[in-house]
This record gives C-alpha cells, sequence and structure tokens, in this order.
C-alpha cells in the first residue's frame, strides 16, 4: 500500500496523525512513514497525563486502539506507555506500536526536517501550554511548529506566550463571520474540507486567513481545493 498522489503545487500537504493511511494513527511509525514521504508537515494530538507528562494520542479514552480501555488525562504515562495499540485487523504484536511522547514525535519531526503540526487536544490551562512551549525548546525545534485546536482560548493564550507562532483555528462549521474574527485575532483556520468552496476560500484568503483543511482523503476533491489555492491540505493518504 502506498499514498496517493496529488499535483500540489504551492499547497502544502500535512500527514494527519502520521501518515495513518498505511501505520496505525499517532505512533511512530506512522510519524516515520510520513517522515520518508514528501509532506511538508506531520500532524498529531497532544494530552498531559495524570503525572503531568505530555503523549500524543488522539481520543479520550484508549479503547478504540486497544483491548485496554483507559481515560488518557487520568492515568499514569507509565501505564499508558505500556498498553498494546492493535492495528484495524487487531495485530498488537508489533512492539513499536505504542503511545508515544510529545518529545519523541518532535523529535522524529527534527529528524526528516518536518513541520510540526501540533493539536492542543482538550482546553489547557496557561500553565500547561507554556509546559508544552519548554518540552519543544528542549528539542530545538520551536520554530516549525504550527499549533492547531478547537478551543479558541487555547490559540489565545499559546499567542500571548509566544506571539509569533503560527496558529490554526479548528472548526467543522464555515459561516460568513469567520474570516473577520480569525484576521482580528491574527489567527489561520483549519477547517473540514467539506466546508469549503471557491467563495469562501476567496472571502479568507482577502481577510488575511491561510487556510488548512482535515481529513481530505479524495483526491478529486484535493485538486479542486488545490486549484483554489488552499495554503495547507491534512490527509491520511494523500501525498
Amino acid at each position: 500500500m502506498d499514498t496517493i498522489k496529488v499535483q500540489s503545487g504551492k499547497t502544502l500537504m500535512i500527514a494527519h496523525r502520521g501518515l495513518s493511511g498505511i501505520e496505525l494513527e499517532n505512533t511512530n511509525a506512522a510519524f516515520i512513514a510520513a517522515g520518508n514521504r514528501s509532506h511538508y508537515g506531520i500532524e498529531t494530538d497532544v494530552h498531559k497525563t495524570s503525572d503531568g507528562k505530555f503523549v500524543v494520542f488522539h481520543d479520550d479514552t484508549t479503547g478504540r486502539l486497544s483491548e485496554t480501555d483507559l481515560h488518557v488525562e487520568e492515568t499514569s504515562f507509565e501505564e499508558l506507555r505500556a498498553i498494546k495499540l492493535h492495528t484495524a485487523d487487531g495485530d498488537d504484536t508489533r512492539p513499536e506500536l505504542r503511545i508515544p511522547t510529545l518529545k519523541e514525535y518532535i523529535n522524529t519531526c527534527k529528524r526528516y526536517d518536518k513541520a510540526a503540526v501540533l493539536e492542543l487536544k482538550n482546553e489547557f490551562t496557561r500553565d500547561e501550554i507554556a509546559s508544552i512551549c519548554s518540552k519543544i525548546d528542549e528539542c530545538g525545534y520551536f520554530d516549525k511548529m504550527i499549533f492547531i485546536s478547537f478551543c479558541f482560548e487555547n490559540l489565545v493564550r499559546l499567542r500571548e506566550l509566544r506571539p509569533e507562532t503560527t496558529v490554526q483555528f479548528l472548526t467543522d462549521k464555515y459561516d460568513d463571520t469567520l474570516p473577520q474574527k480569525l484576521h482580528e485575532s491574527a489567527f489561520d483556520l483549519d477547517i473540514l474540507y467539506t466546508e469549503l468552496n471557491a467563495e469562501n476560500i476567496r472571502a479568507l484568503h482577502n481577510a488575511g486567513v491561510k487556510i488548512n483543511c482535515w481529513t481530505c482523503n479524495d483526491k478529486d476533491a484535493a485538486d479542486y481545493l488545490i486549484k483554489n489555492g488552499i495554503d495547507y491540505i491534512t490527509s491520511n493518504i494523500l501525498e
């Protein structure tokens, strides 16, 4: 199995949860698979464990990807790390399929010179966001970060701490107030791809807003978005 190639032109391609169309999402295997391809960036999700560590995992609980169902933010790092994750066919025999740390993800992006697109999964306090920033600083990779979140306040707090940081507000709905709202905050956008059309792409660009979209796995849809000048496409399988 391989990626589906698109003629992306100036559009930058982001591997969603790593190259999750080929390897198990949000694992070091998926990040390395994306690192070895032409993607501009690698996206993942960050949670804080009960003992104050930062791990990358999408769901609030582990049951979808494991026989063990634990709440990520109510569980210690050691317990989470011990969980065997399984592939879609139930294979849990691969030792590399474990929940990674934030630093492992950042270091993989650094090794392959990929932008790190990090979703702040739930609402974080200002101190927690500062701790995430410090972990990334320890890796020496903050200048290659893009932060995304459905929680607008996460991005506000992040910008207070790091004014020059690239941030994208995540949403699954477009409305006509969005370009001005984002322009006023100097935020970019990461939106469900089916919400976009030529008219609202133009309106967002006229407001100075760069546009990412999730999660576009359809080549024809990607071709349309590229033709209309979208800045980024986040995909499980397109390259």
